[in-house]
């Protein structure tokens, strides 16, 4: 009787859920990742075409922001050599010199003042007609003028900033012939400015390109496990439990297009540097051409990471309400 009496208890006695080893954070997190990793495993081919869609986006991108940071890096040693030269008709004193040096200085953007007399300027002109020195027999350095040479700061050899120091400079008293190749300064940030811009639409283009193919991806898995998700929202997941594992996976997908994206990019310039000495008539490592430094690098990283974690919150909403 008494175990009778036990046994109808035991039936009546609501059963409790057994509690999971993995319960926690860490048991979520690795549960989101295996469902994640699943889902890749169910649908591998789409995952191969986004991870190889994403890497060539990447790829391009990070190829033309090589090439733009080389840019940059020969545009600041060129703009090095934009001065501006003051020319005088007579040969400084001392005295002259370190007055003319004293006021020049002073002027917002100068970085450097250095006396050009007639002799030297005599010299650099034979060194620039080196081995057609004949054609200076009998020029005397009397027939080239002095000249104050200036070289401007970083921040100031845009052509606006330029132009604003030449005419501060003319003010200054004594001075009256000025150059500075206007025309090259010009052209020169002209050709800056357009890289910009274009370094700037193709990343934006890329970036939308990379969001709409991670985008449609996930969409295509979760479409395609709909009824799964329908059952676990039933059951009481709540959204975030839906989300997470498509959200990694997206975030999974970005990291290894970008990956790959990097590894690409350092083949293709390794195998240009191994190879640019048959069709270049200089030497890219003397001439100063690198690989992008490493923050850019990690950056590019980060973004694919971003890119595909975004592709997948945005798919979700479409299908799951926040």
């Amino acid at each position: 009787m008494n175990r009778w009496k036990k046994k109808q208890t035991a039936a009546i006695k609501p059963n409790k859920r057994p509690k999971l080893s993995g319960e926690g954070f860490s048991g979520r997190l690795g549960y989101f990742f295996s469902r994640a990793l699943a889902n890749i495993r169910q649908n591998v081919f789409v995952n191969v075409v986004t991870i190889g869609t994403i890497t060539l986006a990447l790829l391009i991108a990070s190829l033309f922001l090589l090439v733009f940071v080389n840019l940059e890096n020969a545009a600041e040693t060129w703009s090095e050599r934009v001065q501006v030269t003051v020319y005088f008709d007579h040969e400084l004193t001392q005295q002259e010199q370190t007055a003319f040096r004293g006021r020049i200085g002073a002027l917002p953007g100068t970085a450097r003042v250095g006396y050009v007399s007639r002799d030297e300027a005599l010299k650099r002109f034979k060194a620039r007609l080196r081995g057609q020195e004949t054609l200076l027999e009998g020029v005397r350095s009397e027939v080239l003028p002095p000249s104050l040479e200036i070289t401007l700061k970083q921040s100031h050899r845009e052509t606006r900033e330029v132009e604003a120091y030449v005419a501060g400079l003319k003010r200054i008293e004594g001075v009256t012939e000025v150059q500075y190749g206007e025309e090259w300064v010009r052209r020169f940030n002209t050709f800056l400015n357009f890289m910009r811009l274009l370094g700037a639409l193709l990343g934006g283009f890329l970036v939308v390109a990379v969001l709409f193919i991670v985008s449609n991806t996930i969409k295509l898995t979760i479409y395609a496990r709909r009824d799964e998700l329908e059952v676990m929202s039933l059951v009481g997941a709540t959204r975030f439990f839906i989300k997470a594992p498509f959200l990694i996976e997206g975030i999974m997908q970005g990291g290894a297009g970008a990956l790959l994206a990097m590894g690409l990019l350092l083949g293709l310039y390794e195998g240009f540097l191994h190879n640019a000495g048959s069709f270049l008539t200089f030497n890219p490592t003397t001439a100063g051409l690198a690989f992008l430094p490493v923050e850019y690098v990690c950056g590019i990283i980060i973004a694919g990471i971003f890119l595909g974690f975004i592709g997948s919150l945005s798919s979700l909403k479409r299908f799951i309400t926040v």
